[in-house]
């Protein structure tokens, strides 16, 4: 063999060493990188309300446990827990969210038992596990919740341009209310539509279907459903 051809094979040999070197480098650089990234976090609370200009989280956002959250002393947290339905208000100090609760310290906590699906409530895969420096919006929840207040408030979900963007509630125990409601999704706060704020109000013990978009799904109001205003927590309707 000539001995340019030679040192063509040779050369290509030692590209293709050297590719494998940079592909096993890069491969062990990103296991390194792995293994010191913070452990996932369950999902447990929701945010109802903040205000703090540091806390780094927002309203309708999801919060796991173990997550630290550090507030000013005049800061105000509102959290409600999916599983324990535990509504606490806190105000100042460092807060560590838990399974059912939070644990404060050098701040203060109220707290108080709402209702709400507690432990019916589901979680998707992907929000079920969350980043310690991150937070999620609402997505998704099983097809036939409780609300225990009259004013639901409605998680829209994205639709494609050309659908209908109308919110339609209709009940089914018993025809005849009927609520056809057009949604411009710039205003609804965080993705929400707060039937309170228009001052609809559905009737306690009856059963309703729910469509925006291609989306659809069943609820019901409790018998005693609250006509004043309640947490989000209790009335929180989300499409799949």
């Amino acid at each position: 063999m000539p001995s340019s051809g030679v040192q063509c094979i040779h050369r290509l040999i030692a590209l293709r060493t050297l590719g494998a070197a940079t592909v096993a480098a890069v491969l062990a650089v990103a296991t390194q990188v792995s293994a010191h990234l913070p452990a996932p976090l369950v999902a447990t609370a929701l945010v109802e309300d903040v205000k703090s200009e540091t806390a780094d989280i927002e309203f309708m956002d999801f919060v796991g446990n173990g997550q630290v959250i550090k507030l000013k002393p005049r800061d105000v947290l509102v959290l409600s827990y999916l599983k324990s339905c535990e509504h606490e208000t806190i105000t100042g100090g460092t807060v560590i969210v838990g399974v059912e609760r939070s644990d404060v310290q050098g701040g203060k906590i109220v707290r108080a038992k709402v209702s709400c699906n507690g432990g019916k409530m589901r979680l998707s895969s992907q929000q079920a596990s969350i980043s310690a420096a991150s937070v999620f919006r609402l997505q998704s929840a099983e097809i036939q919740p409780t609300l225990y207040a009259r004013t639901p408030v409605i998680q829209i979900p994205k639709i494609l341009a050309n659908d209908n963007r109308t919110l339609l509630i209709e009940r089914i125990d018993r025809p005849g209310e009927r609520h056809e409601l057009k949604i411009d999704e710039a205003v609804a706060r965080g993705g929400l539509y707060d039937l309170a704020k228009i001052n609809v109000r559905l009737t306690r013990g009856a059963i309703y279907n729910a469509s925006f978009g291609g989306h659809r799904m069943k609820f019901e109001i409790d018998a005693k459903a609250k006509s004043g205003p309640a947490p989000v927590i209790s009335r929180l309707l989300r499409f799949q």
